[in-house]
């Protein structure tokens, strides 16, 4: 592991010892909390600020620098003017870009432990999660596309004797960037580095609940060299400051993680602004389908980690899990033993595996929906219940005899809850798994390879995973067919969304 001390000058540490607890991270060492604007520290235009708070205790940890639509416009000026023709961001040669992302993420890797640290104060995620997952899997998505930088070409295309065509790839221009509060500085690196491989110069708005680690990120990137205005980050609200991005006309594009509904509301200011292009990525409804021949304890505690995860905070959540009939009652016999080994508890806790919602409004949506099962005829297995009254904890729950009809069986929980369906048939398995809105991820258990491959070409979802599950790495693109998103993100697939083909044909003269 990579801590922030001990570091040699290009960040790397000069040894790996195991993780221990946490260092503790006091109010003052927070100390990012304004806009960042053209490589400098902002106040707000109207001099707002708003709190975050860690959702863990309740207890406020700062508070940052509310940006709305007139910071966003100077955002937007401070990114248009670093990607105009002559700056120093578009002379840099593409090796070089590279050579930016590689040392950002060399920077990313010895803040790794105070990064880890403060994502799980902003966010209540176990801090184990923050450091093994959230960190790896940003500092390898930033070293993924530095590999890209200078790879990104054209092709040249030979029409006839009298022409020749080649087509270039050039940087869309400003892309603004959305970002959730489930997983913030994994979806800042998902959004940035695609786009700071092809060239493109960016404003990112984190979420209002979780602003610290994208906020912190600021600083790294002035460190690492990046010119003033490449990226740029304003704190605020969706309807403000997001909006503003959504509907700015000097903004090329957008990328998006989140909701559905928001995805829609985004999409419609995308295209009565300026028709800017859209990425989004929304959310999900994500079957699981195990049959009788699987690997039994491998998918009880793959579903369950699913659906578990983040505490259920996750549109991949395996919230859908069809069960053939021959094995149901020992799957759920199982899911009931496993969930007893969850330990829910202090996220800073390193034996600790499940912490809290994210906010009042989250936690109440979720026993809302944990209400409408009950009442609906599905079977409580275990939890269902706050660990507390004065809490956002949430028992991780499982039901069984879940209908298709039901409020659980169709609507995106996004909380810890399990839903467990039985079939008969793999015909029915599949015409259930996508009777879905969704589209995003699905699962699918068994020893049969021919069974697999042949379900999968079945679903209609963006990702399948065979015998395993939330298998996400930078090199694979990720996206949803139907009302889960637009594009994708990662892999080779993302430098799409953020170049634009221009296709120059030359004439020829006549060979003598």
């Amino acid at each position: 592991m990579n801590t922030a001390n001990g570091t040699k000058e290009n960040g790397r540490s000069e040894e790996t010892p195991a993780p221990g607890p946490p260092q503790p991270v006091h109010v003052q060492d927070i100390r990012f909390t304004k806009i960042f604007i053209d490589n400098k520290w902002v106040q707000s235009s109207r001099g707002r600020t708003f709190a975050t708070f860690n959702p863990a205790t309740g207890c406020k940890l700062c508070e940052v620098e509310e940006a709305d639509e007139e910071d966003v416009d100077k955002a937007v000026a401070a990114a248009k003017a670093a990607g105009r023709r002559g700056s120093a961001w578009q002379r840099m040669d593409a090796c070089s870009r590279g050579k930016l992302l590689h040392r950002l993420a060399d920077l990313v890797e010895r803040d790794r432990l105070l990064l880890a640290t403060v994502e799980t104060l902003d966010t209540g995620k176990p801090f184990l999660q923050s450091l093994f997952i959230d960190l790896d899997g940003s500092i390898k998505t930033l070293r993924y596309y530095a590999g890209w930088s200078d790879k990104i070409h054209g092709k040249s295309l030979r029409v006839d004797e009298s022409f020749m065509s080649i087509t270039k790839h050039e940087p869309v221009g400003v892309c603004g960037a959305i970002i959730p509060w489930n997983f913030p500085l994994l979806m800042f690196m998902w959004k940035i580095a695609p786009a700071l491989s092809c060239g493109n110069t960016v404003v990112v708005k984190p979420a209002e609940q979780t602003p610290l680690t994208a906020l912190h990120m600021g600083s790294l990137i002035k460190e690492a060299g990046f010119p003033a205005g490449v990226v740029n980050i304003v704190p605020g609200f969706g309807p403000t400051a997001g909006a503003a991005i959504a509907n700015h006309m000097d903004i090329d594009k957008v990328a998006f993680t989140g909701s559905t509904e928001t995805g829609q509301l985004i999409q419609t200011a995308a295209a009565k602004s300026n028709l800017k292009r859209v990425t989004l990525e929304l959310g999900g409804k994500n079957p699981c389908i195990v049959f009788a021949d699987c690997d039994l304890q491998l998918a009880v505690e793959d579903t369950q980690t699913g659906a578990f995860y983040n505490q259920g905070q996750c549109c991949t959540a395996a919230s859908r899990v069809f069960v053939e009939e021959s094995i149901h009652d020992q799957f759920v016999r199982l899911s009931i033993e496993n969930a007893k080994k969850i330990v829910v508890g202090d996220p800073l806790d390193p034996l600790t595996s499940h912490g809290p919602q994210i906010d009042q409004q989250q936690f109440d949506k979720i026993m809302d929906l944990i209400e409408s099962g009950k009442k609906e005829g599905a079977r409580l297995e275990y939890g269902g219940t706050p660990v507390s009254n004065k809490s956002l904890f949430i028992q991780p729950t499982i039901f069984s005899g879940v209908k298709d009809h039901m409020r659980i069986a169709k609507e995106e929980i996004f909380g810890p809850v399990q839903c467990i369906f039985s079939f008969q048939s793999q015909e029915e398995a599949i015409r259930r798994a996508n009777s879905s809105r969704y589209g995003l991820v699905s699962a699918i258990f068994t020893s049969s390879m021919d069974r697999a491959l042949s379900v999968s070409a079945a679903l209609e979802t963006g990702t399948v995973w065979i015998n395993c599950y939330n298998s996400l790495h930078a090199q694979t693109p990720f996206g949803g067919y139907k009302m889960s998103g637009i594009g994708r993100e990662l892999g080779e697939y993302a430098l799409a969304e953020y170049t634009e083909v221009k296709a120059v044909t030359l004439k020829l003269k006549e060979a003598v």
